[in-house]
């Protein structure tokens, strides 16, 4: 790269607009960009803070000792964290592809693309079933009296006993007068059911009693997940250009909601000792395995590392943004958030075990039984509760929306890069569509009566150790296979100056040792999934590792599919040719395409080749002119057929 590149990309502007260029060139014309960098950090941070930051990190923190696993925590995020998500915001950008395209890098991996791609498919299903039951939660909290608050309804069972005391009624017995009285019979109960609990598993979910007994569709959460599906794709009409101005307020207004209920949290009586037992350190949990692997795994899964979310996202991006610094910053407002929300979650729970009169460990819960049972209990206890309510499970639909905008854009990204045509390019709103349809009935079973088996199912295992294997495989493929030194050089070209040494460093050595270490202790520390009492049996566990299979499969069979239609006598030469970086990888605008990538290059190439190795790469690229043909004559025959007048289609991406 000449010294005037590396000045002028290193000057680059928050827009990644560089001095001495026309701004229209930095701009991909024919794919799209980012409105600015602010809409591309927002939409990041939507897609890593997710549900997992309220629902899981606090949970995790207080069994792993409190203040103490704040230390493996952080040490994860410096050393696997953030180099990972600076890797995979770097290749992104740096190709201006998706997570199928950008494997140009070394086209025999295209199948971590694909098993991108099943993995958010199978997230994207059932991430949206959770956030329609926060819309059903946030629309039933419409209402003077939450309607989980006593256990005078026709759902209930004579184990209920609410903290709250209920109003006299001829058909309840038990009916208690005052509050003293209630937590009195709630803390002589052997066997005590909530009325929060009753009403999640007998009313909203009708739960059965096995997970092949489907029963019935929930009419009221498949309205939801239509509902939740339309604002979905209301969002994405347009691409990222209109979700980058939907994330302003789905990614900013969470936090104007977590603070609001912090401020009410802490001022309830008992809860500085839900603080205290969130945070209180207990050193000697530092030396157990089992704490970093919490820890290493949290900050992966929390990151959305390897769904392919992040390298979508960051090929919107404009070829010199400092995709360095946003890596960064996004990083540490994911865990930042996670440990904010862990003070708003401990502070009512306090509330809740000082009204119970019981241990804070009593009413902690991760997961949907902290989200729809602990949390919902807590809130009937605060003075104007459905107002709590609702701003509680609106935060945790924006905190959805946010990961799931970039899930779908995943997918369609994906389909629409593949493809590539002009006429698909034109009416991506159509695949956008088409793929919230097809998201939607996939959707469908979990919300019948085992629909909650069958989500926690998804949720343990496809989207499992099949990110760490994706993730490990992706890092093999960007350091070893198509080389360290090349890749440094891109991201250099990129930036205006080489990845610092650490990430480096991370990048060759300490970030693939550490997912590593994740994958052994997930292995090691597996047990079978259970559901409160239920435990699954054991033809749905063979479901749940076929599904976290059906991701990695795609590696090994794409593989040998490309080493088989590769050019060469033997083995060893189709293996070396598909390794070998495509002749299209590099920046997509021509105008970003010198040095090594400019055309005609000979001596500057990415690497020497032999002459017979030319010529195969001569006829491979004929070949794909010819496809390129075909594709375009099959795109203006659609166009003909639709009535478009508009009959010429321009080939060249940089348009």
């Amino acid at each position: 790269m000449s010294d005037s590149n590396t000045i002028a990309a290193s000057t680059a502007d928050q827009n990644g607009a560089v001095p001495g260029e026309p701004a229209k060139k930095d701009e991909n014309s024919r794919r799209g960009n980012w409105g600015n960098q602010i809409e591309f950090v927002l939409t990041s941070v939507g897609y890593a803070v997710g549900l997992g930051n309220v629902w899981r990190f606090p949970y995790l923190c207080y069994r792993n000792g409190g203040g103490a696993f704040m230390l493996p925590y952080f040490i994860m995020l410096v050393f696997c964290g953030i180099p990972l998500f600076f890797l995979e915001l770097s290749f992104g950008q740096f190709a201006s592809q998706g997570c199928l395209g950008v494997w140009k890098i070394s086209p025999m991996f295209k199948g971590v693309g694909y098993g991108m791609m099943v993995v958010s498919t199978y997230i994207g299903i059932y991430y949206n079933v959770v956030i329609c039951i926060a819309f059903y939660y946030f629309f039933m909290s419409m209402t003077k009296l939450l309607p989980w608050t006593y256990c005078n309804n026709p759902w209930n069972t004579p184990d209920c006993s609410g903290v709250v005391s209920s109003p006299l009624n001829a058909t309840l017995a038990n009916a208690t007068t005052s509050l003293v009285a209630g937590v009195t019979e709630v803390v002589n109960r052997t066997k005590r059911t909530s009325p929060s609990e009753e009403y999640w598993k007998h009313y909203v979910l009708n739960i059965s009693d096995d997970i092949g007994n489907f029963g019935e569709v929930r009419m009221p959460i498949l309205g939801c997940l239509a509902i939740s599906w339309f604002v979905v794709f209301l969002c994405l009409i347009r691409g990222v250009k209109s979700s980058g101005k939907v994330v302003y307020f789905t990614a900013t207004f969470p936090y104007v909601v977590l603070t609001i209920l912090f401020i009410r949290g802490i001022t309830l009586d008992g809860a500085i000792n839900g603080i205290k037992y969130y945070l209180t350190p207990q050193w000697q949990k530092v030396l157990d395995a089992k704490v970093w692997g919490d820890a290493a795994s949290q900050i992966f899964y929390s990151l959305g590392c390897a769904w392919g979310g992040l390298i979508t996202m960051a090929s919107y991006n404009k070829f010199h943004n400092n995709c360095f610094r946003d890596s960064i910053i996004i990083s540490i407002t994911n865990c930042a958030t996670s440990v904010y929300a862990g003070f708003v979650i401990f502070s009512i729970l306090g509330f809740m075990a000082h009204n119970l009169n019981v241990p804070v460990s009593e009413v902690a819960d991760h997961g949907p039984g902290l989200a729809f049972v602990a949390y919902p209990e807590a809130l009937t206890l605060l003075p104007i509760s459905p107002l709590w309510s609702l701003l509680f499970f609106f935060m945790l639909i924006l905190l959805g929306l946010g990961t799931q905008f970039c899930l779908l854009e995943t997918l369609v990204t994906a389909i629409v890069d593949e493809i590539g045509t002009d006429w698909i390019i034109r009416n991506k709103t159509v695949v956008t569509l088409s793929v919230a349809i097809v998201g939607f009935l996939l959707g469908v079973p979990l919300t019948t009566q085992a629909g909650i088996y069958w989500l926690l199912l998804m949720d343990n295992y496809a989207a499992s150790f099949s990110l760490v294997i994706i993730s490990c495989i992706m890092c093999i493929c960007v350091m070893y296979v198509y080389g360290h030194r090349n890749y440094f050089k891109d991201v250099e070209m990129m930036l205006g100056f080489p990845p610092p040494l650490f990430f480096k460093v991370c990048w060759r050595f300490i970030s693939p040792v550490i997912i590593s270490f994740i994958l052994i202790f997930t292995v090691i520390q597996y047990k079978p999934i259970t559901y409160n009492d239920y435990v699954y049996p054991g033809w749905s566990l063979a479901i749940g590792f076929c599904m976290a299979m059906s991701s990695v499969i795609c590696i090994p069979i794409y593989a040998l599919y490309k080493i088989s239609r590769s050019p060469g006598a033997t083995f060893r030469e189709r293996l070396k040719h598909a390794c070998r970086a495509h002749p299209k990888w590099g920046p997509a605008l021509q105008e970003h395409r010198t040095g090594r990538y400019a055309p005609m290059a000979s001596e500057d190439t990415v690497e020497a080749r032999p002459l017979k190795e030319k010529e195969e790469l001569k006829e491979e690229l004929k070949e794909e002119e010819k496809e390129k043909e075909r594709k375009d004559e099959i795109s203006l025959t659609i166009q003909g057929s639709n009535g478009s007048t508009n009959t010429h289609n321009n080939p060249n991406p940089s348009a």
